[in-house]
């Protein structure tokens, strides 16, 4: 029987060999490209022959699924990081990315040591009705441990059909006793706009998390609800970590604000048939309202192209720190066997012409390693105004506002958790602050209780400065310096010894405002977090000031003199 397997086995192969070679020669015909040529059908034939190989007589028996996602895996992972095959148990990720829905208890979760740990419930999802907290960690789920799994197999875990029902035995933070919760999950629709609303006089906020296919209807719809119920005169439109999504919802949020016939983006890649330029179609919400477009780091792909077509045609202002820099376009490609292949197709342009992908994964290093687009390459381009801009990395805001954390405090109290776990800590002992954000205030006595609290973590932190002084003194013993300094390097070091308590009040407005940004998704969600959060921006203050500043906005988009 082994041996009729083993036969039928390699039948199989070689026959869905030869019509994988056939019907890539006939796609490849069809679509314009290049021939499927010897040297794929060669490779192809060594991959097969080392297959049935390995099938036949490696010692231990082999999972076919696994080996050939782990040899397709590493294939394209020379490729691009977006060029990625999803089997058909991954397909509910490309359902998500695209549609911002997927079958689930809906909770945002992270890993923490040998578990993984939910860190915010949805609004109204199931996760929230049953009585899931931030802080809870996973033992369980359906009677299985979860020790040792890693954060994406625990969420496929979670996951499900709506109405089916799954078993969690959780840590509570802060509890000694595992308890147990029953789930039933939902179909959960993540908004692609989390909040809107007037922050300042006549000024109108919309923060945009992600481009699904109702990004661009959710920012019309509050766009117009703005301008029907409080008139506002200008906007600020937050695509802060804001990872992209859908190319044609950055085309139609564009379109609210840019007359109909204008190109906000073209496409181009091997496939020259596919090379397409996408323009405004419809009559704008509004042509004439003030923008500031807010970007960062994390702002990436659709984020870019609203955001680079907002400065390329001087439409707004774009404010915040450089962004990501990802400049590729991806396509699906229907598999066998219900798979999909996620493919890097094109390559897109903003109104003035530019390309702004930062990375060059076409031209690797020796070591595999990709680096960015060299300067020596880097072109300039001109905005309608004849502004300059420039290519290979990014959306260069046209102001750039410094809101990095400078201080040694703030920076390890975050590496620490600890922010994370006194707002878990603090929502255990307070079961209702109220119910407006924009109102809570963090008393005094619960500075105290945050210090104290420091202590029983016992947290502990070293300055920049200490870390130094302890790194001058191995080089000094190593260099046989150190005993004749050893007093001095010694009376340094005391004196840089940080006092804990001395920082915690010199650095008191600023920890406080980190405290009840976690504190405030505990009892208002993501909404709350905002409301919160925007009093004390440093960029969307910016961005209000250059709003209310019509000079200094006019200014900013005129060319330079």
């Amino acid at each position: 029987m082994r041996r009729i397997e083993n036969i039928i086995m390699l039948l199989v192969l070689a026959v869905a060999m030869l019509v994988s070679a056939n019907t890539m020669q006939a796609q490849s015909k069809d679509e314009g490209t290049t021939d499927y040529n010897f040297e794929s059908v060669k490779n192809l034939d060594i991959f097969h022959s080392l297959y049935k190989e390995l099938y036949l007589y490696y010692v231990d028996p082999i999972e076919p699924e696994k080996l050939i996602k782990t040899a397709i895996d590493k294939m394209l992972e020379g490729l691009d990081p977006y060029t990625v095959y999803i089997p058909e148990n991954q397909i509910e990720d490309i359902k998500l990315i695209t549609t911002g829905q997927y079958g689930g208890i809906g909770a945002l979760i992270r890993q923490d040591g040998d578990y993984v740990m939910i860190t915010d419930p949805y609004e109204n999802s199931p996760a929230a009705k049953a009585g899931i907290i931030a802080g809870d960690k996973i033992l369980e789920i359906d009677g299985h441990s979860m020790k040792g799994k890693q954060s994406d197999g625990v969420s496929e875990l979670l996951r499900g059909e709506p109405n089916t029902k799954v078993k969690l035995k959780l840590q509570r933070m802060f509890s000694d006793n595992p308890i147990e919760i029953q789930v039933t999950r939902e179909e959960i629709k993540l908004p692609s706009v989390p909040y809107y609303g007037i922050i300042d006089d006549g000024v109108g906020y919309i923060a945009l998390n992600s481009f699904t296919n109702t990004a661009a209807k959710e920012v019309q719809d509050a766009l117009e609800s703005m301008k029907k119920s409080d008139n506002i005169k200008s906007l600020v439109l937050d695509l802060r970590s804001n990872p992209g999504g859908l190319l044609i919802e950055a085309v139609k949020i564009c379109n609210l604000f840019i007359d109909a016939g204008q190109e906000i983006v073209s496409t181009k890649g091997k496939v020259s048939e596919w090379d397409k330029s996408y323009k405004t179609t419809a009559k704008p919400v509004d042509r004439d309202i003030k923008i500031v477009v807010l970007v960062n780091e994390m702002s990436a792909s659709a984020s870019e192209i609203v955001s680079g077509s907002i400065q390329d045609l001087d439409r707004g202002v774009v404010v915040g720190h450089r962004t990501f820099g990802k400049g590729l376009v991806q396509t699906t490609r229907n598999l066998s066997y219900n798979g999909m292949l996620k493919v890097t197709t094109a390559k897109y342009y903003t109104p003035s012409g530019r390309c702004i992908q930062a990375l060059d994964y076409s031209h690797r290093n020796e070591d595999g390693s990709v680096g960015h687009v060299p300067d020596s390459l880097i072109s300039k381009f001109y905005t309608k105004n004849k502004r300059e801009v420039y290519d290979g990395g990014g959306i260069t805001p046209d102001v750039v506002v410094d809101d990095s954390i400078t201080n040694t405090l703030l920076t390890q109290l975050m590496l620490s958790d600890m922010f994370f776990k006194y707002s878990v800590w603090y929502r255990s002992k307070h079961e209702s602050i109220g119910d407006d954000p924009s109102k809570f205030v963090f008393s005094d006595d619960d500075y105290k209780d945050f210090k104290d609290f420091l202590v029983r973590e016992k947290f502990e932190y070293k300055s920049f400065s200490e870390e130094s002084v302890e790194d001058l003194i191995e080089v000094a013993k190593t260099e046989k310096y150190y005993d004749n300094i050893s007093k001095d390097i010694e009376t340094l070091l005391s004196k840089l010894k940080q006092d804990k308590d001395r920082d915690l009040e010199r650095y008191k407005d600023e920890v406080i405002k980190w405290i009840v940004s976690y504190i405030m998704p505990r009892y208002f969600y993501e909404k709350g977090s905002i409301m919160f959060s925007i009093n004390y921006d440093e960029e969307v203050k910016t961005a209000i000031e250059i709003l209310k500043d019509e000079k200094r906005y006019n200014e900013i988009l005129s060319p330079k003199k």
